[in-house]
């Protein structure tokens, strides 16, 4: 656990996007060697940073839903690790926030991906884990992508990212919600039986 332990002081102490970010770094994530489950998302909202924690506003609520647990079960490090793309809030666009900073993923996302070794489930929460972690055609839609889940089950699975701003989304592919969300919750509940 010691070299675990420094990296995740390491990352945690990270300043290597300071110069892009409005509300300067404060990395959010949590992680541990035991964690089953992968959540990988996108990059912490304003919520999550000001906390400290990862989707700590009604994107993490229907999140949590969608897995079938508790906030309890979902911050223990050792069942589930969020580990966003990004591990700073990148700051607001016109749309939303802005992307994920580029400069993260590849200085510590493979390090840290490697150190947890017991991971049985990644569900990857947007486009930007979705393309990191699953390798679509640059093409896919994401409606194309996460219609083609069975491709990537059991071991990952593509999910639109949780916000209040994709209810229209979801709303228009009830199938996700009807077909994807319980089998879910099963392997979810399964995994960390």
């Amino acid at each position: 656990m010691s070299n675990f332990d420094t990296l995740l002081t390491d990352i945690k102490g990270c300043t290597l996007c300071r110069a892009h970010l409005p509300e300067g770094p404060q990395p959010v994530f949590q992680a541990h060697p035991a964690a089953r489950i992968l959540i990988a998302g996108q990059a912490p909202g304003i919520a999550a940073h000001r906390s400290g924690i990862p989707f700590n506003d009604p994107s993490g609520d229907r999140l949590r839903a969608w897995l079938g647990i508790d906030r309890a079960t979902f911050y223990n490090a050792s069942m589930c690790a969020l580990v966003p793309m990004g591990f700073c809030y990148p700051g607001r666009g016109k749309g939303g926030d802005l992307p994920p900073r580029k400069e993260c993923a590849p200085k510590w996302r493979t390090t840290l991906l490697g150190q947890l070794n017991r991971v049985e489930l990644i569900v990857c929460v947007g486009r930007y884990a979705i393309d990191w972690h699953l390798t679509p055609q640059k093409t896919d839609s994401l409606s194309d992508i996460v219609a083609n889940w069975r491709t990537y089950w059991p071991d990952q699975l593509p999910l639109p990212h949780p916000s209040p701003r994709n209810t229209r989304w979801l709303n228009q592919r009830p199938w996700v919600e009807a077909e994807i969300i319980p089998l879910l919750q099963a392997r979810v509940h399964a995994l960390l039986a």
